[in-house]
């Protein structure tokens, strides 16, 4: 390890003991750890959890869909975010599991009284306790992603008091926000990857800078990382999946990498349509919602629609949005 390593190793030693997260312990288990770079350049510790892992029972409780908590957000103008601070943390790690956690370093080993990162089971399990916490506020005017949360309101008025209503729940259940971190009564909030506003969801600005000047890819792996980002705002492209068709077969196992022009043709398609990506409006319950179906002897669709309050020119309500397409 660097000078600077073992200088942060000690600090954050001395800092879970005094926390009373870690404690010493003469356990057979001893994971390795690691220093990694945030984004701020600050080293984090962290703890490879691999062999722990790999014997683990896999919890079977799902972390929310992104797109599903998005589409909760029609209607609203109000934003608000709060990131817990050591949300982690807040979980104790039941008696007889402790040991198990247990990893070793230059100046000792140590196991867990508290929940880390790095275990499997870790965002299930937060996810469930951040659910039951918030259960009677959940999908009313907030959402929760793991220590992520997120409040929305139709009225100013309105919001002040959700936000009054999570911050003492918050205060209640001992739970501390990160004051660098919380944005309140926002118009405009960064949330998950995207821009939400009370018209709609946009993709984030320096994602579509990043697509813009991504290189050609060279090799499979390549393609996986550019087609990993361009998937993810996969609903602002119109016809992402026909666009995306020859970029898409090249991640297929047994396809050997070779990009022909019909490749070429769809990364700078894909490229291009993310600079134009559409703001997406979210439906919104409280509007009058049309629902159209068709069928054929081999397939049948549908399409729901709502409609915008504003009036056009000659006083008819214009179709908003439209739901997914089932064919």
């Amino acid at each position: 390890m660097s000078e600077e390593e073992l200088s942060v190793l000690r600090a954050q030693l001395d800092d879970l003991l005094d926390k009373g997260w870690i404690r010493p312990s003469s356990s057979p288990y001893g994971a390795p750890i690691l220093f990694v770079r945030k984004k701020n350049k600050d080293l984090r510790l962290c703890i490879d959890y691999c062999k722990l892992n790999s014997q683990t029972v896999k919890n079977a409780g799902p972390l929310p869909r992104i797109d599903g908590l998005l589409e909760r957000l029609g209607g609203a103008k109000f934003f608000s975010k709060l990131d817990l601070k050591s949300g982690y943390h807040l979980l104790e790690i039941r008696q007889e599991d402790r040991y198990k956690t247990a990893f070793k370093t230059r100046y000792g080993h140590f196991e867990w009284l508290v929940m880390p990162f790095g275990l499997t089971n870790a965002p299930a399990t937060f996810q469930a306790a951040m659910t039951t916490e918030f259960r009677h506020m959940l999908d009313r005017f907030v959402l929760i992603y793991l220590d992520d949360i997120f409040v929305y309101s139709r009225s100013l008025d309105e919001h002040v008091e959700h936000l009054r209503t999570v911050l003492e729940r918050l205060q209640q259940a001992k739970c501390k926000a990160n004051r660098d971190k919380y944005e309140f009564a926002r118009q405009e909030l960064e949330y998950l990857g995207h821009y939400v506003t009370p018209q709609g969801i946009r993709s984030l600005a320096n994602k579509i800078e990043a697509i813009r000047v991504w290189p050609e890819p060279t090799n499979t792996t390549d393609v996986r990382s550019f087609m990993e980002l361009a998937s993810y705002y996969q609903r602002s492209i119109t016809g992402y999946s026909r666009i995306a068709e020859h970029m898409t077969r090249l991640q297929l196992p047994k396809v050997p990498f070779v990009l022909d022009d019909d490749a070429r043709r769809s990364f700078q398609a894909l490229k291009t349509a993310m600079l134009i990506a559409l703001v997406l409006s979210i439906y919104d319950p409280a509007l009058p919602t049309r629902v159209t179906t068709d069928a054929s002897g081999w397939h049948w669709g549908s399409l729901g629609t709502t409609r915008l309050r504003r009036l056009t020119p000659r006083g008819v309500f214009q179709p908003q949005s439209a739901s997914h397409q089932f064919t």
